[in-house]
């Protein structure tokens, strides 16, 4: 299914490869000197586990050399990962099962789930991303920044918040300006628009049919932390982005002290992906 039907924004941008996988490039994204992510280096979307022929022959013709699944385990033996002839896949999972992004979903089926407030937990999640987790990204990062793997594709499950951190720091660290990524992090919402309203009518009539009232009865504090699990926010990467600041002071010091990235090691990979 095209979910860019309706979206002429979405329909006219050349970066969006596949929507329905929320796949596109990061090449074309201005950085602040004026220079260029180039195209066909790196990618990022959800899970492939679902792409139909036309959808498998774009994948297939992207030329990649890895694939970086960010998943946890249960993600990757509900939605396998469909094998590439000559890619290397790399199975680097970040986020446990225990994140805020599981503890919020559980707490949303309690029994007052509008006394919670679950963009702060989200906000949380991203923020606690580089102040309490950056181990388990590290090894991405690693692995992102090397020439020899690209073109390169990092995804997770809706390619929207783990794929939407590490995107979101390659892009700064590139020195593509904060505008242009935040915007780009919010560009899921219009890839995935349709899919995510279908997700939030579904909650709705749960909840209806489990509260004995018809579906525009609804108290709308009810699917406030829905739509906060569904899309994406400012908020949510900008908590992230204000660690790196308040932690590492610069993101030159987040790379080389937080990600590990040498100077040498971060010059090849600009080389590799800017013009």
């Amino acid at each position: 299914m095209d979910l860019r039907v309706g979206s002429p924004v979405v329909a006219a941008d050349p970066r969006v490869l596949i929507a329905s996988a929320n796949l596109r490039d990061l090449g074309g994204l201005a950085t602040i000197d004026g220079q260029r992510v180039r195209a066909g280096r790196l990618f990022r979307s959800g899970h492939l586990s679902e792409l139909d022929r036309a959808e498998a022959a774009i994948l297939g013709g992207l030329g990649l050399r890895t694939i970086i699944d960010l998943r946890r385990p249960s993600e990757v033996a509900d939605f396998p990962t469909p094998d590439l002839d000559g890619v290397d896949r790399l199975w680097m999972s970040v986020s446990p099962e225990d994140s805020e992004f599981a503890v919020a979903a559980n707490l949303l089926f309690g029994n007052q789930p509008e006394q919670v407030d679950i963009a702060t937990m989200l906000e949380g999640y991203f923020r606690n991303t580089v102040t309490n987790r950056l181990d388990g990204y590290r090894p991405v990062f690693e692995a992102a920044t090397d020439p020899d793997r690209q073109p390169l594709l990092f995804h997770c499950m809706g390619g929207k918040d783990r794929t939407g951190f590490v995107a979101g720091v390659l892009l700064r660290l590139l020195g593509v300006g904060q505008e242009e990524v935040m915007a780009d992090y919010l560009l899921t919402n219009e890839i995935l628009g349709d899919w995510m309203a279908r997700r939030a009518d579904q909650a709705r009539q749960r909840i209806a049919q489990r509260s004995g009232v018809g579906p525009d009865q609804v108290d709308e504090r009810h699917l406030e932390g829905i739509r906060a699990m569904l899309y994406t926010r400012p908020s949510f990467l900008q908590a992230s982005f204000d660690a790196v600041t308040d932690k590492f002071g610069t993101w030159e010091t987040f790379r080389r002290d937080g990600l590990g990235i040498d100077d040498a090691r971060f010059s090849a990979f600009f080389d590799a992906v800017v013009a």
